[in-house]
């Protein structure tokens, strides 16, 4: 028989690309943010991502084999989680709490659950999260970019030198306070390895959108619902859209495929809420930064934004009940 006639499910159509593909795509976005950290941080944030893709890599083929689950560390999701819970870490933090960090991240928020794509929340978060609930003395200790070239070798250990408070921090102290923007957009200011050079990540995120890896509209609502709130309540927009997480959780963590919505409306709503929180907890919580939170509340609301905004089937009437 010359034609042979296959039956099989759905997609008929593949893009070509494949879970390895995407996240070498993502790791390629994020090596912007990498190399401006080592620059602003030093060989000690070199360290803390080291550590964090180490445990990452470790838990993820520990834990895979103790569940008796095909090993998944070769698809590099692993990697990618590790590197963004060092982006969301000090400098200065001790490098076992940066990979007790990355084990949290990989096997409590993400295998327990089934692993990649079963996972409610992102998991480098949850990781950063539960540290900062349990180390908070080391998860806040900031130090001042460029400080390591008066002591290069000396920023491999503990650092003890601390900057002064973070843009956000200053403005939650005095929010009168001018905060130049320039010095923000190349990330000459005290925060997280991966948060402060806003260049980069902007840079980052373009490639993921021109390679089709993202949709530009949850950054762009999320970052846009943060300029206007802020606008509205007084606060200085500006300042607030380039410091702290907010260009690192918009572009890198908001959009991650298995905790946000899948259609349009419902990114709608998941950008503008992520948008929404984040202005509340910074300007009347007692964070500073709120996107962490704020990111992890909406993803746990995914599904249920998904039911309310679901599409309606062709010829089905609004809130008639589909026959079974």
């Amino acid at each position: 028989m010359e034609h042979t006639l296959l039956v099989s499910s759905s997609p008929h159509v593949h893009c070509g690309m494949n879970t390895r593909d995407i996240m070498r795509d993502v790791i390629i976005a994020l090596s912007p943010a990498l190399a401006a950290s080592v620059w602003l941080f030093g060989l000690r944030a070199l360290a803390v991502e080291l550590v964090c893709v180490a445990s990452a890599l470790a838990a993820e083929y520990l834990s895979r084999r103790v569940m008796k689950r095909p090993q998944t560390v070769g698809d590099l999701s692993a990697v990618v989680t590790g590197l963004l819970l060092a982006f969301n870490l000090p400098a200065t933090i001790p490098l076992w709490q940066a990979a007790f960090g990355s084990v949290v991240a990989i096997v409590v928020a993400k295998q327990m659950f089934g692993g990649l794509g079963q996972n409610f929340v992102n998991p480098a978060l949850v990781g950063r999260i539960v540290l900062m609930g349990s180390f908070p003395e080391t998860m806040n200790n900031w130090v001042d970019p460029l400080k390591w070239l008066s002591d290069p070798l000396g920023h491999l250990g503990t650092v003890d030198a601390v900057s002064s408070a973070t843009p956000l921090a200053q403005m939650a102290a005095d929010s009168t306070v001018e905060i130049d923007a320039m010095p923000l957009l190349f990330g000459m200011r005290g925060g997280s390895l991966g948060e402060t050079c806003v260049i980069a990540l902007v840079l980052g995120g373009l490639y993921l959108v021109i390679r089709r890896i993202i949709s530009p509209m949850i950054p762009v609502v999320y970052i846009g619902t943060v300029f206007v709130m802020t606008w509205l309540l007084g606060a200085d927009p500006v300042t607030h859209i380039l410091s702290g997480g907010l260009m690192l959780g918009a572009i890198f963590m908001a959009t991650d495929y298995a905790t946000c919505p899948i259609n349009r409306s419902g990114k709608l709503v998941y950008a503008i809420g992520c948008g929404l929180l984040t202005v509340l907890i910074r300007l009347y919580g007692s964070l500073p930064d709120g996107v962490s939170f704020a990111i992890v509340i909406m993803n746990i609301l995914t599904p249920l934004i998904e039911r309310v905004v679901r599409p309606r089937p062709f010829g089905n009437k609004r809130g008639k009940a589909v026959a079974k």
